[in-house]
């Protein structure tokens, strides 16, 4: 299964070259696809998912609409900022390097003033 959109290549010659190549191709059925990082989520809704087998290397191709979760509360933003002092930017430091407890945010803004 080949992602559409392939600039007018017929399909079934696209997919038999990439045979010949060693490169496999197989559509994942997928509700959500969501990408954790450090700074939140990149949660990607009715995603098409394309996983590529290239001689035993797999990847994946995903599209689909993208939004950016961060993962902090702005209540809880707003909180801390209102405990501390600090600005918008250092509480949500803070609460990226807590992993979100609200708690222990304050008390490490607290330490470095």
């Amino acid at each position: 299964m080949l992602p559409s959109g392939m600039g007018g290549i017929d399909a079934k010659k696209m997919e038999q070259m990439m045979r010949q190549m060693g490169i496999k191709s197989r559509k994942i059925e997928a509700k959500r696809v969501i990408i954790e990082t450090e700074e939140g989520n990149y949660v990607v809704s009715q995603p098409e998912v394309v996983e590529i087998d290239m001689r035993g290397q797999k990847s994946l191709q995903i599209t689909g609409e993208i939004n950016f979760e961060s993962g902090i509360k702005e209540e809880d933003i707003k909180l801390v900022m209102e405990q501390t002092g600090c600005s918008e930017e250092d509480a949500k430091k803070a609460l990226r390097e807590a992993k979100g407890d609200i708690a222990e945010a304050i008390l490490l803004l607290k330490k470095e003033a």
